[in-house]
């Protein structure tokens, strides 16, 4: 439409417009029905211009970038000439000055313009946060740190929380950096990371959870570290790892290939979970968390690659035996059907127990090999002389299956003979 065609029919519905406030104004701007309307009346609507929010008015202009859009628009309020620095680009057009009739000549005009864009820095607002120094815990949320943030030393920060946020690998490294004395780190659907190096003497506990791809990598050089949560990270490597006791990796979007903790002779709770892992990082794991008295293994599929591959067998004797200290067992899914091998139970040593073993949770998704998997679900209840409570679940099982119905009902005859112990979800 004409230029001259949206003036006459704002003109004739402005009574209109004007009830309908400056909400109308705003969606002209945001479906680019010309920035060049708005200025016409500026009289009448200035005072309704300086009501909008702090945050829409510069991010709308941030938006321009015709010289005479932006002289149009610094007219309407004193905010929007404000808030001019905030421009990311300004594009004069070849045929600008060539109805100038004022006094400046036009490399003046653009000299002006260009000086009210250029502004001084700033310090942001996670720079002033150096201010309150005696800080003990500190939680951002939903911030953008691509910069190091301009800190000094927060010698008394003990709990740093990061929630949403976007962030750069030097500018966080930068943050932890002025935060040395941490017990507690904690970060939530963060991205934008690719590589993070933590190294904090006395951090106790972390939780890592970072979204995007599930490609990060991380390497961890905290001595006191007592419990670490980690998703989202396909390479790990973690120092010093005396004091671990709980640990949970998870990666449900990328694949877990490599894993270095060396042994975790702390180790008391163990969590796998993910939708592939490397099956080398699997079994680095089962063999350095031999001490290990909750196990929690939900691993869809495992491979190097993009092809998913089934699980290799398990020897349900050597299992157990590598793991002695196991009380509570939750196991899922394919990682349950590696370990239904019918050839690990022929000849199970004279005295094989597993003597802590107290309560067990079985996920079973399909009714494959059923009569292996009723012979390890058999053997646990055989070899677990302390065993108090087993849960079968067959929620996620595939339906159409011909063989559940026989299957459901070994279920049911093995609560039926071990109805203390057993159940079914």
């Amino acid at each position: 439409m004409p230029e001259s065609h949206m003036r006459a029919d704002l003109g004739e519905d402005g009574d209109r417009v004007e009830e309908l406030g400056i909400w109308v104004y705003l969606e002209m701007i945001i479906s680019h029905l010309g920035f060049r309307i708005l200025y016409f009346r500026a009289d009448l609507y200035s005072m309704r211009m300086d009501s909008l929010p702090d945050a829409i008015v510069p991010d709308i202009l941030s938006h321009l970038n015709n010289a005479r859009d932006v002289a149009a628009c610094k007219c309407v309020s004193k905010r929007w000439k404000e808030s001019l620095p905030y421009l990311r680009s300004l594009h004069f057009p070849r045929n600008s000055f060539d109805s100038h009739s004022g006094s400046d000549n036009p490399d003046t005009i653009v000299w002006k313009m260009l000086s009210m864009i250029a502004r001084l820095d700033s310090p942001s607002k996670l720079d002033c946060i150096s201010a309150a120094k005696n800080l003990e815990s500190l939680t951002l949320w939903g911030v953008l740190m691509v910069n190091p943030p301009k800190w000094d030393v927060f010698k008394s920060l003990q709990s740093l929380k990061i929630v949403g946020a976007r962030l750069d690998g030097p500018a966080f490294s930068a943050a932890l950096g002025a935060c040395p004395n941490l017990t507690n780190l904690v970060l939530f659907g963060c991205e934008g990371v690719r590589s993070v190096t933590i190294e904090l003497p006395y951090l106790e506990h972390c939780e890592l959870e970072f979204g995007g791809l599930g490609d990060c990598s991380l390497s961890l050089t905290c001595p006191k570290i007592e419990h670490l949560k980690v998703q989202g990270c396909t390479w790990i490597r973690v120092h010093e790892t005396t004091c671990l006791r709980n640990l949970s990796i998870a990666s449900n979007a990328g694949r877990v290939y490599m894993v270095d903790f060396g042994k975790l002779s702390a180790l008391e709770f163990l969590s796998m979970r993910g939708d592939q892992w490397c099956w080398d990082a699997i079994c680095k794991m089962l063999e350095w968390s031999s001490e290990v008295k909750h196990l929690y293994m939900e691993v869809r599929f495992t491979g190097d690659s993009e092809t998913h591959l089934p699980f290799p067998k398990v020897d349900f004797v050597e299992f157990f035996h590598s793991h002695p200290k196991l009380q509570n067992f939750d196991i899922h899914g394919g990682m349950f059907a590696s370990l239904c091998q019918k050839n690990s139970l022929k000849n199970v040593e004279p005295g094989f127990v597993s003597p802590c073993l107290e309560e067990v949770v079985v996920q079973v998704r399909s009714t494959l090999n059923a009569e292996q998997k009723m012979s390890t679900l058999e053997s646990l209840l055989k070899y677990g002389k302390n065993l108090k409570t087993m849960v079968i679940s067959t929620r996620q099982m595939k339906r159409s299956h011909s063989s559940k119905d026989d299957f459901f009902d070994e279920i049911r005859r093995l609560r039926f003979l071990s109805r203390k112990i057993v159940r079914i979800e």
